[in-house]
């Protein structure tokens, strides 16, 4: 155990962590070993991982196969540079696959290292796009409140979570941001209408406020993330999609947690029946073995891309663009998700998760519980009634996340709401024990802020 003290002395004095600050790293878990849905701990401690990692373990931990195409592909050709002119094998393979399993408008794609990569090679290419059109003020984007897209500069300033803003402002100009269509707390201002095209409407009104020959994208997660799991209203979508069409807006789809069967189907966007013009995705394309991420554009997007002469040409580039040991591994994963059938159990697993959580809307302090595929949430709040939260004093948030620990559930929690996302290889088992722990954790909780 001295040992494990060391560990965490030694990461305390050299290492700066996403989020940081040391009051949030006193106890660190050091992790040492993953196997399906579960964690390890340096002490030997086991956990049910409630988050795939983050959001992005989709086929589970200690896949053996993915760790030998790493090595195979390493022990080929681990690394060349994909900039005009060259290509590799694995990133042209990869590449037709997702031709195959994105959208039908979407056969053409650019590589990153992760999320927020994309975000920016998505906002560069939708101003790309207006330039080449001839439409050179259609530069700004529009994104929502309680959405994650990043926190590089301006994938930071299209988040609408604001405890991202306030050290790092200004924020990049030219980003406005809507309300979300948060079932639970959206309040419809227009009776005449659903609350799921009058949240879209709200679009609608910021393009006219911005003007429509100043807008270039709207961008959107299927299923707002990090900002709570929220699953928007089912007639969202098909309006946002009308609302970019009347005003020549590019629809961005934000895929980087909803991609690869993490909803229930390979993409989130295909719930709602609609195609977007731009796909972002990361996480789950390699369930987060290696960091690979990338954009997928429109067949009409791709023809202005190619028909541009050469002075103007598209100057965007990563260094690790069609990483060939990357590509590689999720050509590997890809093929771990259709051979076990990982989308139809992520449905499956999914509705069983929810009807179980839905169980506890019964306790004290349970405001909401949602949820799409393996994506749920369920939070918290002082009354059930008003749905007044907690304030910040009661440190709800905190006390949730040691009570959780404490049982063996590791998540992430947001703003008083416990965010799921198990990995689409948790058995009915893990996911029953899960709920369990959540049903044991928040009347411990509540009890203990009550007295």
């Amino acid at each position: 155990m001295q040992d494990v003290a060391e560990r965490v002395q030694s990461d305390q004095n050299h290492l700066i962590h996403p989020l940081h600050h040391p009051t949030a790293h006193n106890q660190p878990k050091i992790w040492v070993q993953g196997q399906g849905a579960v964690l390890r701990d340096a002490y030997g401690d086991e956990y049910i991982d409630g988050l795939s990692g983050l959001w992005n373990v989709n086929v589970g931990h200690g896949r053996r196969e993915l760790g030998q195409i790493a090595m195979d592909q390493m022990s080929t050709l681990a690394y060349t540079s994909s900039y005009a002119g060259s290509s590799n094998m694995p990133a042209i393979e990869l590449a037709e696959r997702l031709s195959e399993l994105l959208y039908p408008s979407i056969n053409t794609f650019f590589f990153t290292s992760g999320g927020a990569e994309a975000t920016e090679s998505s906002f560069k290419t939708a101003r790309f796009y207006w330039k080449a059109r001839g439409k050179p003020e259609k530069t700004k984007v529009i994104s929502r409140m309680r959405g994650y897209h990043g926190v590089t500069l301006a994938a930071m300033s299209a988040t609408g979570l604001p405890a991202y803003w306030p050290m790092f402002e200004p924020r990049v100009p030219g980003f406005v941001h809507i309300d979300s269509p948060y079932p639970y707390r959206f309040v419809n201002p227009d009776p005449n209408v659903s609350p799921g095209v009058a949240a879209a409407n709200l679009l609608e009104a910021a393009i006219l406020r911005e003007g429509p020959d100043s807008v270039a994208a709207f961008i959107a997660e299927p299923v707002q993330g990090a900002g709570g799991v929220i699953v928007p209203p089912d007639d969202y979508f098909a309006r946002i999609r009308e609302i970019c069409d009347a005003y020549d807006i590019l629809l961005i789809a934000d895929e980087v947690i909803t991609g690869f069967g993490r909803t229930g189907r390979w993409f989130g966007l295909e719930h709602y029946g609609i195609e977007p013009d731009i796909v972002q995705f990361a996480k789950g394309i390699t369930s987060g073995y290696v960091p690979l991420g990338g954009i997928g554009v429109s067949d009409a997007i791709r023809e202005v891309i190619n028909g541009v002469p050469p002075e103007r040409r598209w100057m965007h580039a990563y260094t690790y663009s069609g990483h060939p040991t990357c590509c590689a591994v999720a050509l590997r994963n890809i093929r771990i998700i259709q051979d076990e059938d990982l989308v139809e159990r992520a449905a499956i697993a999914g509705r069983r998760l929810l009807e179980k959580l839905l169980a506890l809307q019964t306790c004290e302090g349970v405001g909401d519980v949602r949820g799409l595929g393996m994506m749920a949430a369920v939070e918290i709040v002082a009354d059930t009634t008003t749905k007044q939260s907690f304030p910040p004093e009661a440190q709800i948030t905190q006390r949730l996340s040691d009570a959780l620990l404490e049982r063996g559930l590791f998540t992430r929690l947001v703003a008083d709401t416990i965010c799921l996302a198990p990995p689409l290889v948790t058995t009915d088992e893990q996911i029953d024990r899960l709920v369990a722990i959540i049903g044991e954790a928040i009347p411990a909780v509540i009890r203990g802020s009550a007295g």
